[in-house]
């Protein structure tokens, strides 16, 4: 019996697809729309007067690399909190190439889950929208 170890393989990592100016204009376009028309209407109420809880004030997209993320502002009216707003990333797109994102939620534990793969930006954003995983 030998001593000697098989060496151990490595899955190599997933690569990202770069995203193109045009692209990146696209989405910025169509995710800006879904936020103003649709998201913020939804989801951002005036504060109960007296409110000592955290609560969305605003909503946006923002672009990191190839990746696309939503992102949540709450504001934290009570007297012991640290800071007074946070931001909380609730979705994310990951360019795929071709036009095709991965689409992924913000788990209660901070991990992401992918809950869709390969779907174009419509579908992302149509999912964003009606998917009770992707809420702020």
């Amino acid at each position: 019996m030998s001593n000697s170890r098989e060496p151990r393989k490595i899955r190599p990592a997933m690569k990202r697809a770069s995203v193109t100016a045009s692209t990146n204009t696209e989405v910025e376009t169509k995710a800006r729309y879904l936020i103003e028309n649709v998201l913020k209407p939804k989801y951002i109420q005036p504060p109960p007067e007296g409110c000592q809880f955290n609560y969305i004030i605003d909503i946006t997209a923002k672009w990191i690399g190839s990746t696309c993320y939503f992102i949540s502002t709450y504001a934290c009216p009570g007297p012991n909190a640290i800071a007074p707003t946070f931001e909380q990333k609730f979705a994310r797109m990951v360019s795929v190439g071709d036009a095709k994102y991965n689409l992924y939620y913000m788990r209660h534990t901070g991990k992401w889950v992918q809950t869709y793969t390969g779907i174009s930006v419509d579908e992302c954003l149509k999912a964003i929208q009606d998917d009770p995983w992707f809420q702020p």
